[in-house]
């Protein structure tokens, strides 16, 4: 279930001049090139449309009517004049600012004279109306393009400098959050961390305690904590949950909901879809005078995985948080990925608290959502192997993906230590199957990027690569450096 794509901002390349032809199919390069450019622009050329297709006097103006940034490119010709006079990039010019779409204008050149003499007025029309700047070569063009369209996406508040929870919700007003949720947080928060606020304090003065409103604006993250609707103001902040009997994704889903709510409503019905749907067994009474239950996957990890996903994911991305339950797996899906000071690795060792959202993830941590900062996804680690489950896998992709792997078909005299060597030795060779393929497929491969992708660290790396020379099925040939792997036995 991959996440939705981002609407793509049109962006409409003048001109149909052949004066101009290698300067738009650099920008469309780069513009389709660019991880930052392609996630949110759409870029059309007149070029693109086979010629069979094209009605010369009219598909030009249509596309600027769909656009929504129009680049006009000036130069010294001016073009084929249809019956009153005007060129196509003098008619495209003109329909832009008619229909009041987003213009910037590249002008090549400084030598004015040497321009086509409607040309010189029409650069002298856009320069009265709006910046224009000159370039001498494409990639001047690309560059002076790049920094306006950054421009543009931190207006629109596409992107920006500081993080998304911070950011006030434009259309969002104190009337649009609960009181009711806020008075909860602060008697939850109380009672788990010892929050200093009173009792009594106002919504007003929670939301300045936790640093939630900017210039008097409530936050995004204090609709996703506190909104009575947040989906009204922030549509893929919901979450989305399937189950499947098999070990794949396939229709009919027997069970698929979609959860809305602020980030404490959607963990709390995540965690409940999921633990509705795996084993749960009732222990006796012996140690007191309640039953213990215990479920296959420890509740705690599955919160932990829902919690991370709501807390460090990519607000800014129309993808939602997907929880997906297999016959054999949980996985725990959400647009986003690790900070640059984290890697998979370092996931399953001692690290700093890097929230991808922080005036998000302090509260969800005072209402007790979160335990310990920088210490969730070793605890998840923790809490599987004491259940006698592999260790959760994590990958970064198109996403952050959690895997936590399920117990499945454990003999009737089988006990638990039983059942957690099996599972341990399955999940080593399994491990050691993924290195061979990845070793096939690249023999100079090296022990950090096998830790890379397989998500375990170099140590463990180092234990299954032993573990395969002993068995005869793997040497190494040449220098550590500059060496390769060999497999032996095809």
């Amino acid at each position: 279930m991959p996440p939705f794509a981002l609407t793509p901002v049109r962006i409409f390349i003048s001109s149909v001049q052949k004066e101009f032809a290698g300067e738009r199919a650099a920008l469309r390069d780069y513009l389709r090139g660019d991880a930052l450019m392609r996630r949110f622009f759409e870029v059309f050329l007149f070029e693109d449309v086979p010629a069979a297709d094209r009605r010369t006097d009219d598909l030009y103006l249509d596309e600027v009517r769909r656009c929504d940034i129009y680049v006009g490119l000036f130069g010294n010709d001016y073009g084929s004049e249809n019956a009153g006079g005007l060129s196509p990039t003098e008619r495209e010019f003109d329909l832009a600012t008619t229909e009041g779409k987003y213009r910037l204008i590249y002008v090549r050149g400084t030598d004015d004279a040497a321009r086509h003499p409607k040309m010189r007025a029409l650069i002298g029309r856009a320069e009265a109306g709006l910046i224009r700047k000159r370039f001498n070569t494409p990639s001047e063009l690309v560059a002076g393009l790049y920094a306006a369209l950054v421009e543009y996406l931190e207006e629109k508040q596409l992107i920006r400098s500081g993080p998304f929870d911070a950011a006030p919700c434009m259309k969002a007003m104190p009337g649009d959050l609960d009181p009711e949720r806020m008075a909860w947080f602060i008697r939850t928060a109380r009672a788990t961390r010892r929050f200093p606020l009173a009792g009594d304090a106002s919504p007003h003065e929670l939301l300045a305690h936790l640093n939630l409103l900017d210039d008097g604006k409530v936050t995004n993250a204090a609709v996703l904590l506190f909104g009575n609707r947040p989906q009204r103001f922030l549509i893929s902040s919901e979450i989305k949950c399937a189950h499947f009997h098999g070990t794949e994704v396939a229709k009919p889903i027997p069970s698929y909901q979609v959860y809305k709510g602020t980030v404490f409503d959607l963990v709390d019905a995540a965690v409940d879809f999921v633990l509705s749907k795996i084993a749960l067994s009732v222990g006796t009474r012996e140690a007191g005078p309640q039953a213990p239950v215990r479920y296959e996957i420890p509740k705690e990890a599955v919160a932990e995985a829902i919690v991370n996903a709501v807390a460090h994911r990519d607000y800014t991305s129309n993808g939602s948080v997907q929880v997906m339950l297999f016959a054999d797996r949980l996985e725990v899906w959400n647009p986003g990925t690790l900070p640059p000071s984290l890697t998979l690795e370092k996931l399953r060792e001692a690290h700093g608290s890097v929230p991808a959202n922080p005036l998000l993830a302090e509260p969800m941590y005072l209402a007790g959502y979160i335990e310990r900062m920088g210490t969730g996804t070793r605890d998840m680690i923790r809490r599987c192997t004491e259940a006698g489950l592999p260790e959760p896998a994590f990958a970064v992709s198109d996403g952050f993906q959690t895997t936590i792997r399920r117990v499945q078909n454990r003999g009737a005299g089988e006990t638990r230590e039983e059942t957690r060597d099996k599972t341990r030795e399955e999940t080593r060779e399994n491990t050691r199957e993924k290195m061979l393929a990845l070793i096939a497929a690249d023999p100079a491969i090296s022990t950090k990027e096998l830790a890379e992708q397989i998500g375990i660290t170099p140590k463990g790396i180092e234990w299954q690569i032993r573990q395969l020379k002993q068995a005869g099925r793997l040497k190494r040939v040449g220098p550590r450096k500059g060496g390769r792997w060999e497999i032996i036995g095809g």
